[in-house]
């Protein structure tokens, strides 16, 4: 079989999809080598409001410039923000059957000593990870000694990475499709595939017209059994770069 590598930024508890990558591909590697983009899923993410809709989760940094690259972006740990973050968890603990479980992998991951926003992120996933029994095979690519071709544009970034550490394909998001030019990929013998996870309702306590998809794992956790989502984990499509024809998988 090829081996599968998925390179992802690192987010702050992600969605189900970022996940089921991790646990489909042979290694995961979180990219933070590049400029930081405020207001993205790096320092923050979503979860329920206590009646209806969603708000944010989110972690304070410290004051940088709009160079700084993510690998250098530092928490401000002057503020009590673990505090709130749990706080803002509490509504949960009325209605949902896996919160003890869920605050526990959340304290796992937030109070471990850090200012760095990217190993604090690789916490978060180890944490979540362990709660659902998926192999975290996962390594941050500014703490590794990985010898790659200087990228000539933002989509040879990946490339290099797979043929500098012989990687026979590269399972993405289906988001950043118009990303990335086949052609380099074929080119290398490096099979280029897109995984979209099927996002499908599960009970938030609050009946069918008001589900919130797309929100933070911690959400899922709240209301969903390990095996429950590692089920979900497994409902996804890969979409070939090479044919731009879908074709269904289903995991086993």
């Amino acid at each position: 079989m090829s081996k599968k590598i998925g390179i992802m930024q690192p987010y702050f508890f992600p969605y189900l999809g970022y996940y089921s990558l991790i646990k489909h591909t042979d290694e995961f590697m979180l990219f933070d080598p590049v400029q930081f983009i405020r207001h993205g899923w790096i320092e923050r993410n979503r979860i329920l409001k206590p009646e209806e809709g969603w708000q944010y989760i989110a972690v304070p940094l410290q004051k940088h410039s709009l160079e700084t690259k993510i690998q250098d972006i530092k928490i401000d740990n002057s503020q009590n923000w673990q505090e709130k973050i749990l706080a803002q968890l509490q509504h949960y603990k009325k209605k949902s059957p896996f919160y003890k479980q869920t605050i526990e992998v959340i304290k796992e991951g937030i109070l471990q000593p850090t200012d760095s926003i990217t190993q604090l992120n690789y916490n978060t996933l180890k944490a979540t990870c362990n709660y659902l029994s998926i192999p975290f095979n996962c390594s941050i690519f500014s703490e590794r000694d990985i010898q790659i071709e200087t990228p000539q544009a933002p989509d040879e970034w990946a490339l290099n990475i797979c043929k500098s550490l012989g990687y026979e394909e590269y399972w993405n998001p289906p988001g950043g499709q118009e990303f990335f030019n086949i052609l380099k990929y074929q080119e290398a013998g490096i099979k280029l595939v897109f995984q979209k996870i099927q996002l499908e309702f599960y009970s938030q306590r609050r009946g069918p017209n008001n589900f919130e998809e797309g929100l933070s794992i911690i959400d899922v956790m709240m209301f969903n059994s390990p095996e429950q989502i590692n089920q979900m984990l497994d409902k996804y499509e890969l979409i070939s770069a090479e044919t731009k024809e879908d074709t269904l998988l289903q995991a086993a």
